[in-house]
């Protein structure tokens, strides 16, 4: 999950001006089919960028590409909507099918699709993107266009688990560019050549716009859209409601105050984990007395979710759990009820009995500790992001009535991420990013599957698992989960996987975000709706803008 920063209001008044008159109307133009395109409307959004905007649209860039490369630059073959258990939504792909063993796939794939150059999109560019860089797999025995729209893909092992990540997560990029490039890590992609809906109009280190791609397929009603990079969460709030800002996600704690004009809408869906990242495997370099399990479990009971809830969400937030399933969606899943919901409230006697079995006792401060030393963690967030720097601070009060020492502070948001990629830290208000899917499989491959985490120094090159954690009998379970496609064959597998990861708390759960949308309804129409819920709102997703953008259209 990507959250948004805040720090300087002085930003908002540069925005405004440099806001001013952006949506004035221009002649009509005409698209690749020959029909003719909508007047010129530009829609601004504030998806969580920062000044000064760095330009990077590498799609490989799991952390710093630019919001809207996943999507509306760079598509996947299908569209899965973490709202709705729908089929997935055709893009770039047609149709699919997996043989009964689940080794192959054969996809098929749009015809008459151009990249924004112009060049023809064959079935070739997606055998060259799963054979390319972090796409690359032992598994895949073999990838073939066996024609310009037909992918057949085999695999050593079964699957059906991964569907929505090779189908609805892996961006298609352009043989003809890529293929030219020499280490994709370095690129930072300034010009990029996608088959989405937009392409890049300009940048600065202020913002940047995209425009319609004139070679994409269909009518694209947006014609301009333009990210703004915005230091202060007020500064949004203000632009927000002010009518210079028509789409944000951001925590907004009365959203009344955005709302009772009438012209801004809101939406908040409940479904991604806050958590206390810790770095905990100190065979893989991590340091601190976080790598200890029961630190660890103390600090999960030790907490008063209820109360961080209140004062650091006013209470916009679900509850979350320590198997990481989304609930009610991922019921079937479960193994364990007891694992349905994290403690609520604080219980620092249990705190105390988990440490002391540990070898903890306490010293003459209060303090646990163990060979004469003090347990003492930092847990660090990013300033301004309001909500978890409360948080924090709940969580570091909370902690020390059971006798565990932890100091909160922020940084900037630069030097949030390296750290936190790198294993160079302790403790971090962090937030996952739900299954697309009624699944949690793609959570526990991402997340806590051992063997594509890396040693502290280096970042993983596949999934986010930046807490180093790696458990056998998680990565056994993990992989089993991956080859079938039998529900009870899963379901066990989850159950290991819920169980040890319950007891390690790697991700210590906090609660389940406020993922609150801010769109203008006033000058756009075709938002998703409570009861049209086609794509989850949220404008720093992956994916899900490129279905809004194209449901929109200029209130004329």
């Amino acid at each position: 999950m990507l959250k948004i920063p805040s720090a300087l209001a002085a930003t908002a008044v540069a925005l405004s001006l440099a806001l001013a008159g952006c949506t004035s109307p221009a002649p009509s133009q005409t698209t690749a089919a020959g029909t003719a395109a909508p007047k010129e409307s530009t829609l601004r959004v504030w998806a969580g960028s920062t000044t000064p905007i760095t330009v990077d649209f590498n799609p490989f860039h799991v952390d710093t590409a630019l919001y809207g490369t996943y999507g509306p630059i760079y598509e996947p073959l299908f569209f899965y909507n973490q709202l709705s258990s729908d089929a997935p939504v055709p893009m770039l792909g047609q149709s699919f099918s997996y043989s009964a063993d689940g080794k192959t796939v054969t996809i098929t794939v749009k015809s008459g699709v151009k990249w924004s150059d112009g060049e023809p999109f064959t079935a070739k560019d997606v055998v060259f993107t799963l054979g390319y860089g972090p796409n690359k797999t032992d598994k895949l025995l073999s990838a073939k266009a066996t024609d310009d729209t037909t992918v057949v893909l085999t695999y050593s092992t079964p699957q059906f688990t991964a569907e929505s990540q090779l189908l609805g997560s892996t961006m298609i990029v352009p043989e003809h560019v890529w293929s030219k490039v020499d280490d994709y890590m370095k690129e930072t992609n300034d010009n990029p050549v996608g088959t989405g809906a937009y392409v890049v109009k300009t940048t600065s280190d202020a913002s940047y716009t995209f425009s319609a791609n004139p070679n994409y397929r269909d009518a694209v009603p947006i014609t301009n859209v333009q990210f703004l990079g915005i230091d202060s969460n007020q500064s949004g709030q203000d632009l927000l409601s002010t009518g210079q800002i028509d789409w944000t996600g951001m925590f907004i704690a009365n959203p009344d105050d955005v709302t009772n004009t009438g012209a801004i809408s809101t939406m908040n869906q409940q479904q991604d984990p806050t958590t206390i990242i810790t770095c905990a495997n100190a065979s893989l370099g991590c340091k601190g007395d976080q790598t200890d399990p029961a630190v660890r479990q103390a600090i999960n009971v030790a907490i008063d979710r209820s109360q961080l809830a209140e004062k650091a969400w006013v209470n916009l937030v679900g509850k979350a759990n320590p198997a990481f399933v989304l609930l009610p969606r991922d019921q079937q899943w479960l193994s364990d009820a007891s694992l349905s919901e994290s403690p609520q409230a604080a219980n620092v006697e249990q705190a105390g009995q988990i440490l002391e079995a540990a070898g903890y006792t306490k010293d003459d401060k209060g303090y646990y500790g163990k060979g004469g030393k003090e347990i003492s963690l930092d847990l660090f967030s990013p300033d301004g992001w309001t909500d978890y720097n409360d948080a924090a601070k709940l969580i570091a009060e909370q902690a020390g009535k059971a006798g565990i020492k932890i100091t909160p502070r922020t940084v900037s948001e630069a030097e949030y991420w390296t750290p936190v990629t790198d294993g160079d830290f302790q403790l971090a208000m962090y937030g996952l990013t739900q299954s697309v899917v009624a699944d949690p499989f793609s959570n526990y491959d991402q997340y806590f599957y051992g063997k594509s985490t890396a040693k502290v120094g280096a970042s993983p090159t596949r999934g986010q698992n930046y807490a180093r954690y790696a458990n056998a009998s998680v990565d056994a379970a993990v992989e089993a989960a991956a080859a079938t496609n039998d529900a009870a064959a899963k379901k066990t597998a989850y159950a290991t996987i819920q169980a040890q990861i319950a007891t390690d708390l790697p991700y210590i759960p906090v609660v389940l975000n406020a993922s609150q949308a801010f769109f203008n309804t006033k000058n756009f129409t075709g938002w998703p709706t409570d009861d049209n819920l086609y794509a989850d709102p949220l404008p720093y997703l992956s994916v899900a803008p490129a279905i809004v953008l194209l449901n929109l259209k200029p209130v004329q």
